[in-house]
């Protein structure tokens, strides 16, 4: 029968192990016991928070709505160069609040549609314009009424005074 060797340790050593656990359960204590500090800041009441909560709520609308499998960023697009026409894909950027690398993403998508095309500019043989196609210029007729729509509904909890306000307030915060 071979003996089992059991493991002594000192007991100044085991009296540090048991009380580990009771410091770290009085600390626990301690941290649940104490108050929370009071803040000035709530973040239900910012305005990044509201605007993203909106956006959030509009983005569901417009995806349910649009009908066409665009997003939200390739309908700025197309309604953009329904309302510019042809123009580089840099001022199209500027003109749609979009940074380089997005505008370059939206317009190659779109290409790959055949949505829009590029061609090179006549004034400035280095740059080149986007324009629509003439399946994206349809697209971009028969989608309007339901972007219309989607904005409306975005805006139906607020009276036509209100959504006035709203975006006149909003257009100052640009």
């Amino acid at each position: 029968m071979a003996k089992t060797a059991t493991l002594k340790r000192p007991a100044k050593a085991a009296s540090k192990v048991a009380l580990k656990p009771a410091k770290a359960a009085a600390k626990m204590a301690a941290k649940a016991a104490a108050k929370p500090a009071k803040s000035n800041y709530v973040l239900d009441d910012q305005i990044g928070f509201v605007l993203r909560q909106v956006w959030q709520r509009h983005t569901m609308i417009f995806a349910r709505d649009i009908g066409s499998n665009l997003t939200p960023t390739q309908w700025a697009a197309l309604s953009k160069l329904v309302e510019t026409g042809p123009c580089s894909q840099n001022q199209l950027g500027r003109l749609t609040a979009m940074d380089v690398a997005t505008i370059k993403g939206v317009i190659d998508r779109l290409t790959a549609r055949g949505l829009t095309e590029t061609s090179a500019d006549p004034q400035d043989g280095r740059r080149l314009l986007v324009s629509l196609t003439r399946a994206g210029q349809q697209l971009a007729e028969k989608t309007a009424p339901l972007a219309l729509a989607i904005s409306k509904e975005t805006l139906a909890p607020l009276d036509a005074k209100e959504r006035e306000t709203l975006l006149g307030l909003l257009s100052r915060l640009r």
